[in-house]
């Protein structure tokens, strides 16, 4: 096991107008499953190449525990890579795929034995040793190429993108099963999906990335409720975060004709660059949905989500020009579950106190604590 450590590791393609990745300072503790997420083209999937050996570091160190190894080859790393495609061989049986790789580095014959073994018990793929790939379903192919990376006994796993071919359902039960043989092995692991619901469900930590820089890592609770910027804000949640351009005044922001109580310092500080708007955040949780002749922000609902445990309404502005005002052209509320409102509806939405986010117009960097 081994902690990983990215020393302003950059890459920058031949050619290339910017770096894909830039400057990238990240520490992963031993043990540790941390996952890479962001839109496409962030640049994680280069991140974790880089790490892998498959991509060249242009400039900066990436160690594993104490060895740089940003110039050794990949087989001398001590990585074990899962890929989005599974990469098995069709013509060898479940049990020679997962033992090919220690059979190619000399392993012995019963220690290979042994090891596939225990992998498959961890795996629950004892009744499939013999058969081949062909035979077994998506998730059980996924599970052979988990078991090839874990009888090689690394010090890290890199996964990129393991679960994009399976379906939706399949991707939930063998996403918990990534996880929780992830703790029990306890080797370090760095994980890189698109889809922000599955690093938040996976990792100890999350490093959300965009266009080739590190927006923000942290655990998945500190990024959904304190994000550092604009972007993460969007970026982390299901469904995501309303963003408001709003007026300043001395005491708030102003959300659709209702000035929002901010704390004096909030102001202050969102003032002091001579600025007369701000970024305000809410998360459609964090609001008290009303009747429509209550005090807030009117909203006529244009669609509503009824999904069981949960309804989500979305609605635009009631009698105002959104764009004018600096307001998304769809604002997203949940709603009471049982009772949802209809379509055509008019609601008035309070935000609770305390739960609103305050960014810089300017930056996109978070002003509120």
């Amino acid at each position: 096991m081994a902690s990983v450590t990215y020393d302003k590791a950059s890459l920058t393609y031949p050619g290339a107008d910017r770096p894909s990745v830039s400057s990238l300072d990240l520490e992963i503790t031993d043990g540790e499953f941390l996952v890479l997420v962001g839109p496409s083209g962030c640049g994680k999937s280069t991140s974790l190449r880089m790490l892998a050996g498959l991509e060249d570091v242009t400039e900066g160190t990436i160690y594993i525990g104490d060895r740089d190894v940003t110039k050794l080859p990949p087989k001398d790393r001590d990585i074990a890579m899962v890929f989005q495609n599974y990469a098995l061989y069709p013509h060898m049986t479940v049990a020679e795929n997962m033992g090919f790789s220690l059979k190619i580095a000399g392993v012995s014959k019963d220690e290979r034995a042994s090891r596939i073994r225990k992998a498959a018990d961890l795996l629950e793929l004892e009744p499939y040793l013999n058969r081949k790939p062909k035979v077994l379903s998506g998730g059980q192919r996924q599970r052979v190429a988990m078991g090839r990376a874990i009888v090689r006994e690394p010090q890290v796993f890199c996964m990129d993108e393991p679960l994009s071919n399976l379906d939706a359902k399949l991707r939930v039960s063998t996403r918990t099963q990534i996880a929780s043989l992830q703790r029990r092995l306890g080797v370090t692991t760095v994980y890189v999906t698109h889809d922000q619901v599955e690093a938040m469900t996976m990792g100890d930590r999350v490093a959300v990335l965009k266009d080739g820089l590190l927006m923000q890592c942290d655990t998945p609770r500190k990024l959904y409720d304190h994000p550092d910027n604009v972007f993460v804000a969007g970026f982390i949640g299901s469904p995501s975060m309303n963003l408001v351009t709003a007026p300043l005044t001395d005491v708030g922001a102003q959300v659709g004709g209702v000035t929002v109580p901010l704390e004096r310092s909030v102001v202050e500080r969102a003032g002091s660059d001579g600025g007369k708007t701000v970024t305000f955040g809410f998360r459609p949780e964090s609001v008290h949905v009303g009747g429509p002749d209550g005090d807030g922000i009117h909203v006529v609902v244009n669609v509503v989500e009824e999904l069981g445990s949960d309804a989500y309404l979305y609605g635009s502005l009631v009698g105002r020009d959104a764009d004018a005002e600096g307001l998304p052209d769809v604002i997203i509320a949940r709603a009471d579950a049982r009772k949802p409102p209809m379509k055509g509806d008019e609601v008035t939405l309070t935000i609770r106190q305390g739960e609103e986010h305050v960014f810089s117009t300017a930056t996109g960097e978070r002003i509120s604590t």
